[in-house]
């Protein structure tokens, strides 16, 4: 489905040793990612490096189909691939790492700012956890880095803004579902989506995740009524952080961590610089789920803009239900209590779950064709019975235990890289399998 708005993908990974053990090696598996991407003559900006040495992203360009989205990402992800091949490294793609780690943090300003202000023991999980971000493209001249909106953005650009952000904030519960992927985290079984837990956290729901005493910074806000709402957001976003700052005696490193307001925010649907709606909701996972997830995503997105759709929160209602021009959503209530509570808990398997992700299906299946690239990724999502299949339950049907011994979690970790190097070898011309 091709539409006039602009996507692109950012995913994190955990470089490990062909033992399955973290590395701090991003250094030099940058630099041979700098020589793959040379010899290949593609862009190496697509490689940076994360929050600790162990952490590393991969980006795709923006791109209007999802077919070309799709071939970058492969692309890209072969060529780090072969990198890590290069100087002993692999890639480890799901959410959380399933046994205990003790990241080792960049001393960069933003990093070394919000560790001091957060709290070493606070802050660790952002180091044990990795995601996947979404940018959907919104209107030209909409974003400004300083003010959050322009002042000259074009009205029509505001209200899509506005749509996007709260249609991406309506499927925040459904993303959480689809994306689960490893369900431990430093040795047990969670019995949570564990990333959402530990990274976002929540204190209504009794998880102590990076943000759980920030919810203005880290957890899912309600609806916009309109673009000035969002401005006000990050202002309060920001006053947040800086008393957080203040009460750790790190304010003064302010201007050296953030050279934007907006960068003053890590929730799961984000305005970003980039003049896009970021959502950051989906945990790292294989590229079959990524990509289905994407694809469902942008579907649902180009629906909303190319049918002008508004998005409107409607009491009772617990589903998305398309009425005329209207998208109809369930209250935040609804998305931020109870669908976000079974997200992380049951899953795609909850009872109210299972209606609700059935609507974003039959919504986007409107609009894509089965046998498109967009239709066919979307449909790897689901099995033969028309359930939902996710990472996480795979890997409880072949592990179950409650905890994991070293070898264990060792073995979980080199079957996750081996099955997302397998499914690249699948895409990517002259990648091999894993031996």
């Amino acid at each position: 489905m091709k539409t006039d708005r602009r996507a692109g993908l950012e995913q994190e990974f955990l470089l490990v040793d062909p033992e399955g053990c973290v590395s701090d090696g991003a250094d030099a598996f940058l630099r041979s990612c700098r020589e793959v991407a040379r010899e290949a003559g593609t862009d190496a900006s697509v490689f940076s490096g994360e929050c600790t040495f162990g952490m590393v992203e991969v980006r795709t360009g923006p791109h209007r189909d999802f077919a070309s989205l799709r071939e970058e990402y492969l692309t890209n992800l072969g060529l780090a691939v072969r990198a890590g091949r290069e100087v002993g490294l692999r890639l480890y793609p799901l959410g959380t790492y399933p046994l205990p780690l003790t990241p080792r943090f960049r001393p960069e300003d933003r990093y070394r700012a919000q560790l001091r202000t957060l709290g070493e023991e606070r802050f660790m999980p952002a180091g044990r956890c990795i995601g996947v971000h979404l940018h959907v493209e919104i209107p030209p001249g909409v974003v400004d880095r300083e003010e959050v909106i322009s002042q000259s953005a074009p009205l029509e650009g505001l209200s899509e803004l506005v749509r996007v952000y709260n249609l991406m904030t309506a499927l925040d519960p459904a993303l959480i579902s689809l994306t689960r992927s490893c369900p431990y985290y430093e040795g047990r079984l969670t019995e949570l989506a564990a990333r959402t837990a530990f990274y976002r956290g929540s204190q209504k729901f009794g998880w102590e995740g990076v943000y759980a005493e920030l919810p203005e910074l880290g957890s899912l806000h309600p609806y916009v009524g309109n673009a000035e709402d969002l401005v006000d957001r990050q202002l309060e976003g920001k006053e947040a952080w800086l008393r957080a700052m203040r009460r750790a005696g790190t304010d003064r490193e302010l201007k050296a961590m953030s050279k934007s307001i907006l960068d003053l925010c890590w929730r799961p649907v984000r305005v970003s610089q980039q003049n896009t709606v970021e959502v950051r909701s989906l945990d790292g996972n294989l590229p079959r789920v990524v990509l289905g997830t994407v694809a469902l995503v942008r579907a649902l997105a180009g629906r909303l803009v190319a049918e002008g759709l508004s998005v409107e929160p409607e009491p009772g209602v617990r589903t998305l239900v398309q009425d005329g021009s209207r998208l109809l959503v369930p209250s935040f209530d609804l998305v931020g209590g109870e669908l976000l509570y079974e997200a992380a808990t049951s899953g795609a398997s909850g009872e109210a779950m299972r209606p609700y992700l059935d609507s974003v299906f039959r919504l986007a299946g409107e609009v894509v064709r089965a046998g498109s690239p967009e239709g066919r990724a979307i449909a790897e999502l689901r099995d033969e019975s028309g359930g939902y299949r996710t990472t996480d339950a795979e890997i409880l049907e072949r592990w179950g235990a409650t905890t994991l011994g070293t070898e264990e979690g060792l073995a979980l970790v080199r079957e996750a890289c081996d099955r997302l190097e397998g499914e690249l070898a699948e895409e990517v011309p002259g990648l091999s399998a894993p031996a």
